[in-house]
């Protein structure tokens, strides 16, 4: 996780840090994932560098290509915060509603962005090859599980472990 730990934290946040984690890893094909708030800052994260240590299999050691978004877990809060917006648009434009999920698919992998509450975002990169519908089966239920949770007292908190020690 992305996190200064869990020490000091409350258990709602502990939670959220916990239940972040078994989506990244007990979801197959999920690369990384990342909480967002409604301002774009992120809240939670997995962590993609300890992915990216680790060759796939059948990759030899320096031929192992990046599990996640280049750059570092920010980036993948970057795009969800910015897919979040576009879509939020063109349903404004469109009449259409409340948007409740996007996805993208590309060539190498996928970007599924979930509303979970108060504009906050739940962002997932997955490989090419998931079950799109697993996917958002477990996104689901994570937004099911943290929208209640996500309170601004616990979003300010997350976003102070996320600074880490000043």
């Amino acid at each position: 996780m992305t996190a200064t730990g869990t020490f000091g934290l409350s258990t709602e946040a502990r939670n959220l840090q916990w239940l972040l984690g078994n989506l990244v890893e007990e979801v197959p094909g999920v690369r990384s994932v990342a909480v967002v708030s409604s301002d774009g800052l992120m809240l939670l994260s997995s962590d993609p560098e300890a992915q990216q240590d680790a060759p796939a299999a059948g990759e030899a050691d320096g031929a192992a290509r990046a599990r996640g978004p280049r750059g570092s877990s920010a980036d993948l809060a970057t795009i969800v915060s910015g897919i979040g917006s576009l879509t939020v648009g063109a349903a404004r434009l469109m009449d259409g509603g409340g948007v409740k999920q996007t996805m993208v698919a590309m060539d190498e992998g996928s970007v599924f962005v979930m509303s979970i509450s108060d504009g906050s975002l739940l962002g997932v990169h997955a490989t090419p090859d998931c079950d799109m519908s697993v996917v958002a089966y477990h996104m689901a239920l994570f937004v099911g599980r943290a929208g209640h949770v996500l309170t601004p007292e616990v979003r300010s908190e997350l976003r102070k472990s996320l600074e880490g020690p000043r």
